[in-house]
């Protein structure tokens, strides 16, 4: 019997958080993605908190027009912005599941671009 889609993320999830776990000094940056939108969460472990988070549903995000890996791009822009603002500028990089490709793969670039190392 075949999984469906969600029970293959759900294997691979689990697969990938065995091996990566965020810190207070280089947080998990965690990426979901539904149809229309993307999210970027900054997550201590250790602590068990979401230090920061920014979407797609933001005001300037929001606002913008584009394909979606271009909205993707803006909110990995945004998250790498925000991050450096509150001290952040080490991260490990949790694709949650997703293939590391299209929006996932502009959210991460994005973020890279604009300072963030991972």
């Amino acid at each position: 019997m075949s999984l469906t889609k969600l029970q293959r993320r759900a294997r691979i999830k689990k697969r990938i958080r065995k091996i990566i776990s965020g810190s207070a000094a280089a947080p998990r940056m965690s990426v979901y993605r539904s149809n229309k939108q993307v999210s970027v969460q900054f997550i201590d472990d250790n602590a068990g908190k979401t230090v920061l988070s920014v979407s797609s549903l933001c005001k300037e995000i929001a606002s913008l027009e584009g394909s979606k890996s271009e909205v993707a791009a803006a909110v990995g822009k945004k998250a790498a912005e925000v991050a450096i603002a509150a001290g952040i500028t080490q991260v490990v990089f949790d694709r949650n599941g997703y293939l590391y490709h299209g929006r996932v793969k502009a959210v991460a670039d994005a973020a890279r671009e604009n300072g963030l190392k991972f």
